[in-house]
């Protein structure tokens, strides 16, 4: 308060707040937060082989569709580490490949069948006479063995593919009752800091 009895607002002795120009060096104004990466890095750089091919417990960014479909069976049931999105898009396309050929083939080979050996009788109904060939049947029958033989690496795959977008892996059980869900984790980009979920320990 000034001697008139006036208010006075602001610092007291009427003394100024330095301007950010004024502060000294290595000070931070309020409010202010440093600056901070996306995300951390975790480990060193991914090691690979004279061949140019990374190990197991890593993913294989730009990998081709032949290796990965042997990399799918290599890594059989490992929940650990992350799969690229050419990984998991690779293997996709392999199996959609083998599924027709075996389930298609199956269902192609009963209708023909019951289109060639169709009869009518004398009341004019139409029917198939004797029994499908075998091979229709075995088709059937790898297939099952196929499906049966994919259903623990389909899952672990999909489990290191949201590892690489740094998410974690139960997520994946949703994918495997909402289709759409699968797609989406598919199409993510990779997230460094998913090398968290990377066991180098195990080969």
């Amino acid at each position: 308060m000034s001697n008139d009895q006036t208010p006075q607002w602001g610092p007291p002795n009427g003394e100024q707040p330095p301007s950010p120009q004024q502060q000294p060096c290595g000070q931070q104004s309020y409010g202010q937060q440093p600056y901070a990466q996306p995300y951390p890095q975790y480990g060193p750089p991914i090691p690979v082989g004279p061949d140019g091919t990374p190990p197991l417990w890593a993913p294989w960014y730009g990998i081709g569709f032949l290796d990965a479909f042997t990399r799918f069976f290599k890594k059989y049931a490992r929940f650990d580490g992350r799969a690229s999105r050419s990984e998991y898009w690779y293997w996709v396309l392999a199996n959609a490949i083998v599924t027709l050929v075996l389930y298609g083939g199956f269902i192609a080979g009963i209708i023909a069948w019951s289109a060639s050996t169709q009869v009518t009788d004398e009341y004019g109904y139409t029917h198939s006479e004797g029994s499908p060939p075998v091979w229709i049947f075995l088709l059937l029958v790898l297939y099952g063995i196929w499906w049966l033989g994919t259903i623990v690496p389909n899952i672990a795959l999909g489990w290191r593919r949201v590892h690489d977008a740094n998410l974690a892996g139960p997520l994946w059980i949703i994918a495997l009752f909402v289709g759409i869900v699968a797609i989406v984790f598919g199409c993510l980009g990779p997230n460094p800091a998913g090398a968290q979920y990377d066991r180098p320990d195990l080969g």
